[in-house]
């Protein structure tokens, strides 16, 4: 099937006279007829649902449509994106381990990762997208187990060129994870261009309405983790908390690693989506290729009319031809890249506050991504927990406005641009 059909019918497949629509499975908990049937539940030997704090059948049916519209082997659902990033790298790292990551993400995943999970041992090294390949090898260590980028950077909209990271990933013998929230696999497939574990903020277009909190982890399956066992041993050694179980040996390449993410980290830290969510999370995937379609042409109408505009000082969207990373948007993203346009006010700071102030149409909001159109202004929201240089080094200058560009009509929100930018 096609990507837009995978979107409708990927996932759940009802058999005669059941539901049509993916059903709720609001229970925390599930019957069994023995403890013998149970028993072979926690030692993995079986596949089934004990407690919805690992896994729910609502929750699996939505994970197997985003698995399949990536191009993945398995695929599992979480709380919020923040829960997928740092399942992602947790699942393969601990105490003492490095990660190379590019520094332009996520302002939230950037503190994940430079405060939270470095007072857990685990040290990351941030580096510029834009770097030569000597330069991204050079950040490797004997100690590295991953490689972290987006697709498209939120908010800075650099455009991650995956090959020459996966390239760089492989060839130290660790995989490349990519959060591809803002591309989305109607836009972007990374696995199909050398990564290798996929993630989404769900919360964002894969929702699409601004009704749901949620994540999800994608694994490509392809990542030979006995090749490299040394640096894997969550994976590679047998795990005594499930009688010993050795996760790539009983599960393969194809659900090693989406296995141990349910059995250990989901098991002890909780981190499970609602069933309710998952269903309005269905529904939202369901309309996802007409959105998308409508989110990228409304966002190229917006940038092309604010880079005519006498007072804006400068447009970044990378579907924009002439844009930095308009090349490489055309290479992995031929069809749209997103709705998300950055740009800056003339008059710096206190400009842009003017602006925002005045817009009718576009609602002032911390999301992004959904079916309305909103703005932020980053460096005193999602990203004020940085300083100026690491705001520069994160490509969100302290004057970046974001406009999530919505579903309207078109005209509504250019009209609205217009009057607040008004003198």
């Amino acid at each position: 099937m096609e990507r837009e059909t995978k979107c409708i019918h990927a996932g759940y497949s009802p058999k005669n006279g059941e539901s049509r629509m993916i059903p709720i499975v609001q229970s925390t908990t599930f019957k069994y007829d023995s403890s013998e049937d149970m028993g072979k539940l926690f030692d993995l030997e079986a596949d089934g649902y004990f407690y919805t704090r690992l896994a729910n059948p609502t929750n699996d049916y939505v994970a197997k449509k985003i698995c399949a519209l990536e191009g993945g082997s398995a695929a599992m659902l979480t709380s919020s994106g923040q829960a997928a990033t740092f399942y992602s790298v947790f699942n393969i790292c601990g105490a003492g381990d490095h990660v190379v990551s590019s520094s332009t993400i996520y302002g939230g995943s950037y503190n994940l990762f430079a405060v939270t999970m470095k007072r857990m041992g685990i040290e990351f090294t941030f580096v510029d997208p834009d770097c030569t390949e000597e330069e991204l090898n050079a950040a490797f260590r004997p100690n590295t187990k991953a490689v972290f980028g987006e697709t498209i950077a939120n908010p800075a909209l650099i455009v991650l060129d995956i090959e020459k990271f996966a390239k760089a990933a492989h060839a130290h013998g660790v995989p490349l994870i990519i959060d591809n929230t803002f591309a989305t696999p109607m836009n972007c497939r990374p696995i199909e261009w050398g990564a290798d574990i996929v993630t989404h903020s769900t919360t964002k277009y894969l929702d699409g309405h601004d009704s749901t909190v949620g994540g999800c982890i994608v694994d490509s399956g392809k990542f030979d983790w006995f090749a490299h066992a040394d640096k894997f041993p969550g994976l590679t050694t047998p795990d005594e908390s499930y009688h010993g179980v050795v996760y790539a040996e009983k599960f393969g390449l194809e659900g090693a690693f989406i296995t141990k993410a349910t059995a250990q980290l989901m098991r002890d830290l909780g981190s499970i989506q609602a069933p309710m969510n998952a269903y309005l999370l269905n529904l939202g995937i369901e309309s996802l290729p007409v959105r998308m379609e409508r989110h990228c042409s409304n966002a190229l109408k917006v940038a092309s009319f604010l880079e005519q505009h006498e007072n804006i000082a400068w447009v970044n969207y990378p579907s924009l031809p002439g844009n930095k990373y308009y090349d490489l948007a055309q290479k992995y993203m031929p069809d749209g890249t997103c709705g998300v346009v950055s740009f800056g006010v003339k008059g710096g700071r206190a400009a842009a506050e003017k602006f925002m102030g005045k817009l009718k149409v576009a609602m002032i909001a911390t999301h992004v991504a959904d079916a309305r159109t909103c703005v932020l202004h980053p460096a005193s929201s999602t990203h004020r927990q940085m300083n100026d240089d690491e705001l520069i080094a994160a490509g969100v200058g302290p004057d970046l406005v974001r406009l999530s560009v919505g579903i309207e009509n078109v005209n509504d929100i250019l009209a609205d641009l217009a009057q607040a930018l008004e003198d």
